[in-house]
């Protein structure tokens, strides 16, 4: 079992970890070193129990946090699944047939004006 020596708070501490974990440790060690070493710069020199207790305090309040953050997430993403499961059951929409004009107005109107000019024409010339 290998043995880790972590800093916390100024302090030394040699810790026995699984093979494998060191990392896991001092990543563990530098948030608690990070606690301690801002109840250092507020409140002083503090016994090494006490400090201890209060940065590990610190991180439990963080970490309390954290989880209700999470269950607030993981309830919002069940009922995003859920909804998308309702909408996934629902039949398909009948479609929807939509018609959209080729010709411009402009030039539907302009081609029944000429129309009409021509008719108008094709009845004079039958009337001579």
């Amino acid at each position: 079992m290998p043995q880790v020596e972590i800093a916390i708070g100024g302090r030394t501490f040699e810790v026995a970890c699984q093979e494998g974990e060191e990392h896991f440790l001092h990543s563990a060690a530098a948030m608690l070193d990070t606690e301690a070493s801002h109840l250092a710069g507020q409140i002083g020199r503090v016994p090494e129990a006490r400090m201890l207790l209060m940065a590990g305090l610190m991180l439990a309040d963080k970490t309390a946090g954290l989880e209700d953050k999470v269950r607030e997430v993981e309830a919002e993403a069940a009922k995003m699944r859920a909804d998308l499961e309702r909408l996934h059951a629902q039949p398909a929409p009948e479609p929807v047939r939509v018609e959209v004009p080729v010709v411009p107005a402009a030039v539907t109107d302009a081609l029944a004006e000429i129309a009409a000019r021509a008719e108008a024409l094709a009845e004079q010339v039958e009337a001579r």
